[in-house]
């Protein structure tokens, strides 16, 4: 019951900044502060109903549901952080419903992963690595995609929607900045792995490293085409959106595949 409670509360609370911000946005409210004291007090609600599912009395439950909700969780909480000195407000009006999804799916649906008793210390780092890796991919992400929104109005000079947005300049420069410390979060991840997991044979593991190297790649790529070709604007909002939707089927595929569809743990 505590589990649904939190969760319920989290829920609100994310919606609740969610209206806050569109409001802000629109003009007719400054409600700053209200955004960050709810989306706070969110993710402490998320938290303890994060803490409550992985902390079962039968092990950690790593399955999808808990996994995605732990993701933006971290999500969420880096960019509240951000946004005390970035101008990254804008992005709360997609990952506060994002991370109210995950929630709600956390607390209504039961996969079939089977919560492991222990987790050796390099496991738990590799696990670790790789939501900061990811969150910070998925901040690039959707910021790659406030960037093509707002360069696509700005060709069609509809001024009225951008103009609540940062420039275009400083959004893409926040874009590359979330993009290089997860790519290198990313590059630890996968060092990690193959240092700690001991069968990456296994169901699910191998095309789970297989693409998240090809994601890799065109990250990195993209970063290389950054400093010594300039590219920017729409073409490096695709390559990062490119490698960020090869991330999510290389995990969260797998484990769609295997927990959902074929009910293996």
């Amino acid at each position: 019951m505590q589990l649904i409670i939190s969760g319920l509360m989290a829920s609100g609370l994310y919606m609740l900044a969610t209206g806050c911000q569109i409001q802000k946005m629109r003009g007719k409210w400054e409600p700053g502060l209200a955004v960050k004291v709810a989306g706070l007090l969110a993710v402490l609600c998320q938290g303890y109903t994060n803490y409550l599912d992985f902390m079962g009395t039968v092990g950690v439950d790593l399955g999808i549901y808990p996994m995605l909700s732990l993701m933006t969780l971290s999500i969420v909480a880096m960019l509240l952080l951000s946004s005390l000195r970035r101008p990254v407000d804008n992005l709360f009006v997609v990952l506060f419903p994002l991370a109210t999804l995950t929630v709600l799916a956390e607390i209504s649906f039961q996969g079939h992963y089977t919560p492991r008793e222990d987790i050796a210390t390099g496991i738990l780092s590799h696990i670790i690595l790789s939501v900061v890796a990811y969150s910070l991919l998925t901040i690039a992400a959707t910021q790659a995609i406030l960037l093509s929104f707002g360069d696509r109005h700005l060709r069609r000079h509809d001024l009225a929607i951008i103009r609540n947005m940062p420039p275009l300049e400083t959004m893409e420069q926040l874009m590359f900045e979330f993009l290089w410390f997860g790519l290198v979060f990313l590059t630890m991840s996968i060092g990690s792995g193959f240092l700690f997991l001991e069968d990456i044979s296994r169901a699910g593991l191998i095309h789970h490293t297989v693409i998240t190297l090809v994601a890799w790649a065109v990250l990195a790529v993209l970063m290389w085409g950054r400093y010594q070709l300039g590219w920017r604007g729409t073409i490096a909002s695709r390559w990062v959106l490119s490698g960020f939707v090869m991330l999510l089927l290389g995990y969260f595929g797998s484990k769609l595949v295997l927990e959902i569809i074929l009910g293996r743990a």
